[in-house]
């Protein structure tokens, strides 16, 4: 086969980081490559180094057999390479076929403006040659995640792309849509490569012809998809064994620790995000969230836990009304927070990892007497935790900011699992973590699951919160669809309830996790939905 992609020692170097170290990577013409790693390993910059964003140390880089000198993103269009951003770059008032050709837009009247209807006609015939299901005409803004990303493709492919790159294609897609995607990828292989970059194993299985995984930088392996193992895969990740399945013990559900009555939340635009959502989550139990991101998530984990004020509804904490609450009296009172931005809501960054493991604490014993805080403790506390979570470097007097994200979120998650607390919200806990720290922290959470505490759950990770979950609730656009059993419902039903959709006889069926107290507030309940 010819090579479509050849990397040649690529060397990238960051003031006190060698993102990528010596690295070489082949891409054959017409496959699908799956680039895997944890976050940190150096996968986007190599990318970033072949479209043109970075200039590499070191190295040289090789497209369709000629050796290329990319100066900018630029060059690599016109050299025949796209990339597609986790971030969407599309403007939301605008046409699908607007957005596809702005910047590129067929000209009339000697260049004097611009011809939309041939830009239209030249979009439709673009999308039907590789299958693509869009309306030229809809905006941005009313579309689908999955239906922006398609645009996002066929903008490379107008530019000319022949090779595309898809920087976490997935991170925001429902599971119906992941499928959708990678049907494209089998259609774009007729005469395109694909390169995608993952951190997730099954899908670069299910996905790539070849996998190439990075680890701290540098190239550790590439494999054949249909002859690795998700077990070699997470070894070659993180440089040992991992148990990669969650062995759970039945649960033992105590008292209702956290209840959430009707409430609603507004986002910070004053657009209502979280719609009268009701539930509880018990002493000795995994209560689940899922969700695409932005559904609602992020607004009602921070209405539970003091960080918003909800518009209306009630929070309770072991019966007791804690609405209007302070985060500190929250925390008093049992409650512990692994937020989902760690950056914004989980660390001062310019503190060290001593000042860091006080927060929350810091007017509490052991940390303080009598107005005064105990240094040494704090210390030899936040020494336990950087031991106990692996966090890297291994020096309480390291500043937050100087730390990977990976190992931000770790401290986070030792800090708050060592609060001794009855209920615990985790949003997102295994973000930007590696393989092997993921294994540890879905043990400890189970841990505290059964010594009585209570967990909230929210992950847009599918296998994650389905797998720890001893109840399951699904949100969508601010509401929750259905509070399921995760042993029993499949994962096309919950992506189906993500995408804001009932299965098909989903009425009839019966068997849904909880009770009628659980579930209330869901707009399954009120629409007579299963029991």
């Amino acid at each position: 086969m010819t090579t479509a992609v050849h990397l040649d020692g690529i060397t990238k170097r960051f003031p006190g980081v060698v993102a990528n170290d010596d690295v070489t990577l082949r891409v054959e013409e017409g496959s699908v490559h799956a680039l895997l790693g944890e976050n940190g390993a150096g996968k986007t910059t190599l990318m970033n180094v072949l479209y043109g964003l970075y200039e590499p140390n070191e190295g040289r880089v090789v497209v369709d057999g000629t050796e290329r000198d990319f100066d900018s993103p630029r060059d690599a269009i016109d050299a025949g390479v796209g990339m597609i951003h986790q971030h969407f770059m599309l403007v939301d008032p605008m046409t699908v076929a607007e957005n596809i050709t702005l910047g590129n837009e067929p000209r009339k009247w000697g260049g004097l403006a611009v011809d939309r209807a041939r830009a239209r006609r030249e979009v439709v015939e673009l999308a039907e040659r590789f299958g693509f299901d869009v309306d030229p005409d809809a905006r941005i803004e009313d579309v689908s995640v999955g239906v922006q990303q398609r645009v996002e493709i066929l903008k490379a492919l107008y530019r000319g792309a022949d090779v595309l790159i898809l920087d976490e294609p997935t991170a925001v897609l429902t599971p119906q849509e992941v499928e959708d995607l990678f049907e494209v990828f089998e259609e774009l292989t007729e005469g395109k490569t694909i390169i995608f970059i993952t951190h997730k194993l099954g899908e670069a299985m299910d996905a790539a012809d070849e996998i190439t995984v990075l680890r701290d930088g540098e190239n550790v392996g590439t494999v054949d998809a249909d002859d690795t193992s998700r077990e070699e895969l997470a070894e070659l990740m993180v440089g040992r064994e991992v148990i990669l399945d969650v062995e759970k013990r039945p649960a033992t559900a105590g008292e209702r620790a956290l209840g959430v009555e009707g409430v609603v939340a507004e986002d910070e635009r004053g657009v209502r995000a979280v719609d009268d959502v009701s539930f509880d989550v018990r002493a000795g139990e995994v209560f689940g969230i899922a969700g695409v991101d932005g559904n609602g998530q992020a607004e009602l984990v921070e209405a539970i836990t003091g960080l918003r004020t909800p518009e209306s509804g009630r929070i309770s904490l072991a019966g007791e009304d804690v609405t209007d609450w302070s985060r500190r009296e929250r925390i008093d009172a049992g409650m512990a927070y692994i937020p989902e931005d760690r950056q914004e809501r989980g660390l001062v960054m310019e503190f060290d990892l001593v000042e860091n493991g006080l927060l929350g604490s810091q007017h509490s014993e052991p940390f303080a007497h009598a107005g005064q805080l105990d240094w040494p403790t704090a210390r030899d506390h936040a020494g336990s935790v950087i031991d106990a979570y692996d966090v890297r470097p291994p020096n309480a007097d390291t500043t937050a900011e100087s730390l990977s994200g990976g190992n931000q979120q770790k401290f986070i998650v030792g800090r708050e699992f060592e609060r001794d607390p009855t209920l615990l919200v985790a949003a997102h806990p295994t973000r930007g973590v590696d393989v092997g720290s993921i294994e540890f922290i879905h043990e400890r959470l189970l841990d505290l699951r059964d010594e009585g505490v209570a967990v909230l759950l929210v992950s847009s990770k599918l296998e994650e919160v389905q797998g720890l979950s001893d109840r399951l609730a699904v949100m969508h656009d601010g509401e929750i669809m259905d509070t399921v059993d995760p042993a029993t419902v499949t994962e096309e039903e919950i992506g189906l309830l993500m995408g804001g959709e009932y299965p098909d006889g989903w009425d009839e069926q019966s068997g849904a996790a909880g009770s009628a107290e659980t579930t209330g507030g869901s707009r399954h309940d009120r629409r007579g939905g299963r029991q």
